[in-house]
């Protein structure tokens, strides 16, 4: 991997005046998948997962894969056209703040496919409750919201639910799904200062450099 950093999030949207690299719309028509052009976000989900994530890696060339209309609900065959189609433009790293409940070979068939080609891929978890995916899906980053974590912290948790947990601000969406982009943010500085960083060596230097190692010792809220 050499030159910028790419970085790809499939989400409900981005803010207005968003300046991207590319964007595209994943949707489902009469049961077959559509694609076109961008529209305004309908749920705010994407623009404060990506006011997340740029907090920590301001200026990293975006690329947005919108596949959420105006409910907070997707298709596994959505997601996965959206990782493709990132995939083809050339990111490094993919953030999925979004689980779906039920395992689906087309989706993880994507996530596979990806990350063989080299893609770093972030998805949230839930710090508490049933798994869901891509998180749960092997080699995926799995990520959740951390209260104790300031902005510029994570911490290291190495749960059955997660690995990392990230700052989800004093309020807001789903403590997982912000906290997922705050730690992919920090991810993706990383590779820009670092170019050629594999999944393994990413995740080594957020665990050696955690503000925090292990659960929260208190009950976690989140969405």
């Amino acid at each position: 991997m050499t030159g910028e950093v790419r970085v790809g999030v499939i989400d409900s949207g981005c803010p207005a005046g968003q300046a991207l690299v590319a964007g595209r719309r994943f949707w489902l028509q009469d049961g077959r998948l559509c694609e076109g052009q961008l529209q305004p976000d309908p749920l705010g989900h994407g623009s404060a997962v990506v006011a997340s994530l740029q907090r920590e890696a301001a200026g990293v060339p975006l690329l947005l894969a919108q596949v959420f209309s105006d409910q907070s609900s997707t298709s596994a065959l959505q997601v996965a056209a959206g990782l493709f189609w990132l995939a083809e433009q050339g990111v490094a790293l993919v953030n999925l703040s979004l689980g779906l409940q039920q395992d689906r070979p087309v989706l993880r068939q994507a996530c596979a496919e990806v990350q063989a080609a080299g893609v770093v891929l972030c998805a949230s978890s839930p710090a508490q409750g049933t798994a869901v995916y891509p998180a749960r899906y092997p080699g995926v980053i799995r990520i959740t919201g951390d209260a104790r974590c300031a902005p510029g912290q994570w911490s290291w948790l190495g749960s059955a639910q997660a690995d990392f947990g990230g700052y989800v601000g004093a309020r807001g969406q789903a403590g997982a799904s912000l906290g997922c982009a705050a730690v992919a943010g920090r991810i993706a500085a990383l590779m820009q200062a670092q170019p050629g960083l594999d999944r393994q060596q990413v995740c080594a230097w957020l665990k050696a450099h955690a503000a925090f190692s292990g659960p929260e010792r208190r009950s976690m809220h989140d969405g």
